[in-house]
């Protein structure tokens, strides 16, 4: 007997939304949204991009994880890893007693049909699903429906011959799920490029070829069994893990597309090439307002607010970086004090605390915008704290728009 799965929730959307807006709804953010995103008070004022934190994949997947928790009160439930790459969401889960596959000492192996397994926002890999079915589970699939597009065309992909080429982080878990999807004819291939970088060697080895074993050795951890770059680079179709730098994506889409008509023409280049747009709706509307926020607003600096393994994070911050002093902070705490703030600069992969990093007199004009796996609260929380540093005080309700 198949196992039973839940795509579309678990008919409690009402019994949970108390506890969603208890654990990640602000008022402050409320009141700043209507008073034309803008905080002020004192000698500060923050600016708020106008599309930022929760998307709606991320809203729908936290909104699943709490019903199959109300549904399954005296079951075992589990999630396969992070929901979503959000330090602060997935303690929460953790405190309502889900456990998480991933962490030291659980195993798939030990699962029963009494357990119940959450999927991810990021989606899973075909194995691991068939391993997870074959355990006769019951599964709630929260995968984004962004993802499932990108799915959907990889498969197509396949079936009509063409290597996916997947601009992505080989280690993301969307991006192992979405090349798992190009094996399913069982004759798919794929290769993964990380960034303009790695996509121009893949382009100078299409249009001259070169040797293909230190080819494979360079992306040996990013190709799909029995990868011939010979054979496999003839017919290409290009995606990418949905929450890449958009302008990147795009870019190496047309770097490919110029090598395979150097290499084959323009005649045989609709046989030979395909690319569709693959970034998802909420990445693209987070890093269009936050570029409109930078061209609108005279800044002294950009705090970006969101998990440090965050893809849609660190590109957010990416941008901001361009144009202006940038902070990617986790959480809140970040904000140490007026003179030291801990975040993860951009390229680097670890927090640093970094010292005079704000004005101690005279006006602070602030950008702010947080990454999709970030809820409002925590954003509401890093205004009043910067409240608090910035004015000197303790209680910065004196002149704000509401509670946090």
């Amino acid at each position: 007997m198949p196992p039973q799965i839940f795509r579309k929730g678990l008919d409690l959307k009402h019994e949970v939304a108390g506890a969603l807006r208890a654990s990640y709804h602000s008022d402050l953010i409320e009141a700043v949204k209507a008073a034309n995103f803008e905080y002020a008070s004192g000698r500060l004022t923050v600016h708020l991009a106008r599309e930022f934190g929760f998307c709606y994949g991320v809203d729908r997947a936290v909104d699943y994880a709490y019903q199959t928790r109300r549904r399954f009160p005296n079951r075992v439930v589990h999630l396969t890893g992070e929901i979503i790459h959000n330090p602060h969401v997935n303690a929460e889960l953790r405190a309502q007693e889900i456990r998480f596959l991933s962490d030291p000492g659980e195993s798939l192996d030990r699962l029963s049909p009494e357990d119940v397994v959450i999927l991810p926002a990021f989606g899973v890999t075909v194995d691991l699903l068939q391993r997870l079915e074959q355990r006769g589970c019951v599964l709630v699939d929260t995968t984004c429906g962004s993802v499932l597009n990108v799915w959907k065309n990889v498969r197509r992909y396949a079936e009509d011959g063409f290597t996916s080429i997947i601009h992505g982080k080989y280690w993301h878990e969307e991006t192992r799920a979405t090349a798992s999807q190009a094996l399913h004819t069982g004759t798919g291939h794929y290769l993964i490029v990380l960034d303009r970088e790695e996509a121009a060697q893949v382009c100078d080895y299409i249009r001259d070829r070169g040797d293909p074993d230190r080819f494979l050795a360079r992306f040996a951890h990013a190709t799909s069994p029995g990868f011939n770059p010979d054979r496999d680079l003839l017919r290409i179709g290009c995606a990418n893990q949905t929450t890449m730098l958009s302008s990147e994506s795009l870019e190496v889409g047309e770097m490919f597309r110029a090598a395979m008509r150097d290499r084959h023409g323009d005649a045989e280049l609709p046989s030979r090439f395909r690319a569709f747009d693959t970034i998802c709706s909420a990445t693209q509307d987070r890093q269009d307002a936050v570029r409109a926020l930078l061209a609108g607003h005279s800044l002294d600096l950009m705090l970006v607010i969101g998990g440090l393994n965050s893809s849609n994070t660190c590109n957010l911050a990416r941008i901001c970086a361009e144009r202006v002093p940038t902070y990617h902070i986790a959480n809140p705490q970040g904000l140490v004090s007026a003179s030291e703030i801990r975040h993860k600069p951009v390229g680097r992969p670890d927090e640093v605390i970094t010292t005079g990093w704000l004005s101690p007199s005279g006006a602070v004009r602030i950008g702010l915008t947080s990454g999709a796996s970030t809820p409002d609260n925590l954003v509401g929380t890093a205004i009043r704290r910067l409240d608090e540093l910035v004015n000197d005080t303790q209680d910065p309700r004196r002149t704000t728009h509401g509670s946090s």
